[in-house]
């Protein structure tokens, strides 16, 4: 008989308290933060997670201090019973879903930022989202202990920034990242992806195709990087697509790439509106 259970936690000295357990017994743990809204990508950073530890903590937290004035704080879906459901589906062993006065207490004023890495692409035109992600994350490292630390390279960039802090503070955590899990149609899976309209969903895909095109004319030598990156992005433009940057950076330090050498580690990285929605995605090249 199965007698596996998942516990929920909220609050930080219990969820000590139980990982101090789990020590004891010798476990390795990995922990795999989200802000809810799971979706079957979510759940395969569960499997990923599941494949490398013991027991897996699930945290679901919506950070408000990585949404700038204007963005989608309020909107952001939070169904945390269907969240919760989900979980349990895939054998979790613990949720941690603290609250906002339990992340941040009164008179909180701690920041953790990084440089460099946080500069290009989303950093330009969200400024302090990774202070706000490197922040809560650090918060959620230190809560829970974990082993190894799950996330997803949809969100690339914010993986090369946990990595560099992880690095930078000594902390002793792995940081693994997990596959981009998509639609049938090729569209990179996000929370977000619920606020496209039937219209905006049906247009949606052209985003990765468009990178999958553009990393083919690029190994292929079609053209020179500026002239292909520009076709592409007037390509999304004229989609409808608001394009915020399509760039061809380093995988490893996301610097600028001018000319593409033989072994060279590129990646190409874009962020456009479509509607309101703001998708992002990335394909190696």
């Amino acid at each position: 008989m199965d007698d596996h259970r998942l516990t929920i936690v909220s609050n930080i000295q219990v969820l000590r308290e139980e990982i101090a357990d789990l020590r004891a017994q010798k476990k390795t743990v990995a922990l795999v933060p989200t802000m809810g809204a799971l979706h079957e990508g979510h759940l395969s950073l569960i499997d990923f997670a599941k494949e490398h530890a013991d027991q897996v903590v699930c945290s679901i937290y919506v950070n408000p201090k990585q949404f700038a004035p204007g963005e989608d704080l309020d909107a952001y879906p939070r169904p945390l019973i269907d969240d919760i459901r989900a979980l349990e589906g895939k054998l979790t062993d613990f949720v941690f879903t603290p609250t906002d006065d339990e992340m941040y207490p009164d008179g909180f004023s701690t920041t953790i930022s990084v440089s460099g890495v946080t500069s290009p692409l989303c950093g330009k035109s969200r400024p302090d989202h990774f202070d706000g992600v490197a922040t809560v994350v650090t918060k959620l490292l230190m809560m829970v202990q974990p082993d190894i630390a799950i996330f997803g390279e949809k969100d690339y960039q914010q993986l090369l920034v946990i990595r560099r802090f992880v690095r930078d503070l000594n902390i002793p955590i792995e940081i693994l990242g997990a596959p981009i899990v998509r639609s049938d149609d090729g569209l990179a899976l996000s929370s977000r992806n619920q606020y496209l309209s039937e219209d905006e969903r049906k247009t949606a895909p052209l985003l990765h195709q468009t990178l999958l095109q553009l990393a083919d004319d690029i190994k292929k030598g079609r053209g020179d990087l500026s002239t292909l990156i520009k076709t592409s992005s007037d390509k999304l433009t004229k989609a409808g697509f608001e394009v915020d940057y399509l760039e061809i950076r380093d995988a490893k330090s996301l610097a600028p790439i001018i000319e593409i050498y033989e072994d060279q580690t590129a990646r190409l990285f874009v962020a456009a509106k479509l509607g309101t929605t703001r998708l992002i995605d990335n394909v190696t090249v």
